[in-house]
């Protein structure tokens, strides 16, 4: 019985020979894929962004869960490279600086729609908190966010009136954010007063993750 073999193992060295010969080319194929690109569910979320002015950069840190709504609206405009080249076009001693709607030549830019007012959300106008600029209409806020230069309870909700957005806080750099407070202001451009005599221009706003690191702009 031990004469009757059947037909694979009169080829002993056939199948080992065969998987070698699988493993090395699937190993090969292996190495020569590239790496497979994030997906935006791996991708580090924002929540920090660095603002850098002509006076010096500060970090605000985003309330992305308390006002996300206000957040991803004021991302977007990060996003699209919309603060580039806009200023701080109203500065007033301790009260609130303003900036993000207008450029250097003092043209209001195209934004987008308006987005909910969220100041509901439990976050006080408190020093070097950062707020959604709006008109007297409740949900009219866009592109434009301010600075509070002191505490400015105020500006928050009652159970009578809308207050103003609050979204995020100063976190590094106060004391450029108060350094632009104490900038010289006046009457300029279309502002009878309050607004900076020298350019308080910003030249970018850049996404942070939670730990500061830089993230790379989303491919157009």
């Amino acid at each position: 019985m031990h004469d009757a073999c059947p037909a694979a193992c009169r080829r002993p060295r056939l199948l080992p020979t065969l998987l070698a010969l699988a493993a090395l080319v699937a190993a090969g194929a292996h190495a020569e894929m590239p790496a497979a690109a994030a997906t935006p569910a791996e991708a580090a979320p924002i929540e920090r962004v660095r603002v850098t002015t002509n006076l010096g950069s500060f970090v605000i840190k985003l309330e992305t869960t308390r006002a996300p709504l206000t957040t991803a609206n004021f991302l977007k405009y990060v996003q699209n490279g919309f603060y580039v080249g806009t200023i701080f076009h109203r500065v007033i001693a301790n009260f609130v600086l303003q900036g993000g709607g207008y450029d250097d030549k003092f043209k209001l830019k195209e934004s987008l729609a308006p987005v909910a007012n969220e100041s509901g959300n439990g976050l006080s106008n408190k020093r070097f908190s950062v707020g959604l600029a709006r008109s007297d209409s409740p949900h009219s806020g866009n592109a434009q966010f301010y600075v509070n230069l002191t505490d400015n309870d105020d500006l928050d909700p009652t159970p009578l009136r809308w207050g103003y957005a609050v979204f995020g806080h100063v976190v590094d750099g106060l004391e450029v954010v108060e350094k632009i407070g104490r900038t010289p202001t006046g009457s300029l451009g279309p502002w009878p007063k309050d607004a900076p005599l020298e350019p308080v221009v910003i030249r970018s706003i850049e996404p942070l993750t939670a730990s500061g690191a830089a993230i790379a702009p989303a491919p157009k």
